[in-house]
């Protein structure tokens, strides 16, 4: 290990400030904690949704939506993986990073290792790819190796989108219109009106989640050079984005193509309004690592408001 690099990382590999590290984990732990199984919810919510349109429209198949669940998990854990590597070789995680802590940066997995583990993750996105290839055609090859692309080139490559303010874009796009078009897409053989529509909270949501992580990592990012939209613009732009993102995401269920023909159900996902102005306000409150729980329950947010999303399209008329 380049030991000038560990020391402009502030010290060795998992150092604690405090000069006491921590246990390391056993080594399925290990990776388990690097798989961040708390982000796997705002992967599970979009496939929820697009199934609701499938059932919605009447075109509702169980096999093809499992697939489409696996496939968003292993995806998520994919980029995961990459984020854990990619951050750490390009000195965004190092000893003073604010958010949970990666397992490379640790130094409990070597990047070769992890890069092992990311080919092991795709392969199996691979696979179930084939079955959704052959249940619903060959438009899932361009969906799946933009899917496979964008997770990797999230934190790799040699232009990596969240180093270069394009994150926000990519995960509206894949969290939203992707995976719940997609789900749907694999299960009716075209895309329902109300799936377009839905993706929109559902992937607004999904990008609120990275706005509260890249608000928080504010100060390192621009140290790392990493130039997401706070980095760039600052704080209070990541704070406004935040706010625009709720606000979009709870006008769009009123929208005619995703109302109910009971206005109670057509209702329901803004049950979850109060959590998201709480949320909102500790945005433009928190700093730091105090901002770590707001980070998880806006990602509780995602899931219960595509959940009640889910539940309203299932009341009502079919798209």
């Amino acid at each position: 290990m380049n030991t000038a690099r560990d020391m402009a990382r502030g010290g060795s590999l998992g150092a604690d400030p405090l000069g006491t590290a921590p246990e390391r984990p056993s080594p399925l732990a290990i990776w388990w904690l690097a798989a961040r199984p708390k982000t796997l919810l705002a992967a599970a919510t979009p496939v929820w949704v697009g199934s609701a349109c499938a059932v919605a429209a009447g075109s509702f198949r169980l096999w093809p939506a499992l697939a489409a669940l696996l496939g968003a998990l292993l995806l998520q854990v994919a980029a995961n993986f990459a984020n854990d590597v990619f951050d750490y070789e390009k000195g965004a995680d190092t000893a003073a990073r604010v958010g949970p802590r990666r397992a490379v940066q640790a130094g409990w997995v070597t990047p070769r290792a992890m890069r092992r583990g990311l080919a092991v993750v795709i392969t199996l996105v691979l696979l179930v790819g084939v079955y959704l290839v052959a249940v619903a055609g060959p438009a899932l090859l361009l969906i799946g190796f933009a899917s496979i692309a964008a997770a990797v080139a999230y934190t790799g490559g040699p232009y990596p989108l969240g180093y270069h303010g394009l994150g926000d874009v990519f995960v509206l796009l894949f969290f939203g219109f992707v995976a719940v078009a997609g789900t749907a897409f694999v299960q009716a053989g075209e895309v329902p009106a109300s799936a377009w529509l839905a993706a929109v909270p559902v992937g607004c949501l999904a990008t609120a989640i990275l706005v509260v992580n890249n608000v928080r990592d504010v100060e390192t990012d621009v140290l790392a050079g990493k130039r997401t939209l706070p980095a760039r613009f600052g704080r209070r732009f990541g704070v406004v984005e935040y706010w625009l993102l709720l606000a979009v995401s709870y006008a769009t269920p009123f929208l005619p193509a995703l109302s109910s023909a009971s206005l109670g159900a057509g209702l329901l996902p803004c049950l979850t309004l109060p959590l998201g102005v709480v949320l909102g306000a500790n945005v433009a409150r928190l700093r730091g690592p105090a901002l770590n729980p707001v980070l998880a329950r806006t990602a509780l947010l995602m899931f219960l408001f595509g959940l009640l999303l889910g539940l309203s399209l299932l009341l009502g008329p079919a798209a």
